[in-house]
């Protein structure tokens, strides 16, 4: 799971998420004490939208960022952009749904034109391509100048005294949660999603990686005791 490469590891993430979308709104808001909500809210402030902008949310799955951006500026042009088409179906059927212009694109090749955005706002899309640098590449791409990218992402669990606890519950708290709500369909998917945020960059490394990218004024903020952590910066 977390150790494929490549195109199968992209085509795993992509048929994965397929088969959870159904509870994928309800897994988050179980994993994390319903402070995803909270997350995504810091996303769009530090996206810092205006009446009118083009944003763009990758990964945007269900749409949770993109329907908290409609919220707070409702004026906005949002597209929602993701490689599972079924995550954006039930994303669709929701209140905002009809909001969103839903686009299923590719983050190593996005499908829309230069500087055609004010932001690129991303959730849980990081941890999950086989080419970062690649990835901030096509954000700078489409952003116009003095555009905001900001990213949430998880990270792995810092070195202090709360870090077996954490250990434990991604090792056994989450697939066994997963199990449970997702069934089956599940099972698989939430073993991939702990070992992949103990596999993934610490925020430092990825603060670096925006700046080799290009992407200037980078800074960030972590939660949930270091395990999660929302990047931003400026092209």
């Amino acid at each position: 799971m977390a150790h494929l490469k490549g195109k199968e590891r992209a085509a795993y993430v992509q048929d994965m998420f397929g088969r959870i979308a159904g509870r994928y709104n309800l897994m988050n808001r179980l994993m994390t004490g319903g402070q995803d909500m909270k997350w995504r809210r810091f996303v769009v402030q530090q996206a810092n939208l205006c009446p009118g902008d083009r944003l763009l949310d990758l990964a945007t799955g269900t749409g949770d960022i993109a329907f908290e951006a409609l919220k707070v500026v409702p004026d906005l042009r949002v597209v929602g952009a993701d490689f599972s088409v079924p995550m954006m179906r039930v994303g669709q059927a929701l209140p905002l749904g009809a909001r969103v212009g839903w686009a299923g694109a590719d983050a190593l090749n996005l499908p829309f034109p230069d500087g055609a955005f004010q932001a690129v706002t991303s959730g849980y899309l990081a941890r999950n391509v086989i080419d970062i640098p690649r990835m901030f590449a096509e954000q700078l791409r489409v952003l116009k100048p003095g555009g905001r990218i900001v990213v949430l992402d998880s990270s792995p669990p810092p070195a202090n005294l709360l870090r077996p606890f954490i250990e434990i519950h991604l090792r056994y708290g989450i697939p066994l949660l997963g199990k449970l709500v997702a069934g089956k369909n599940g099972a698989d998917a939430y073993q991939y999603l702990p070992s992949s945020t103990q596999a993934f960059k610490t925020p430092d490394e990825l603060a670096a990686l925006m700046r080799a990218a290009g992407v200037r004024n980078v800074q960030y903020r972590t939660f949930m005791f270091g395990t999660m952590a929302v990047h931003w910066g400026e092209k």
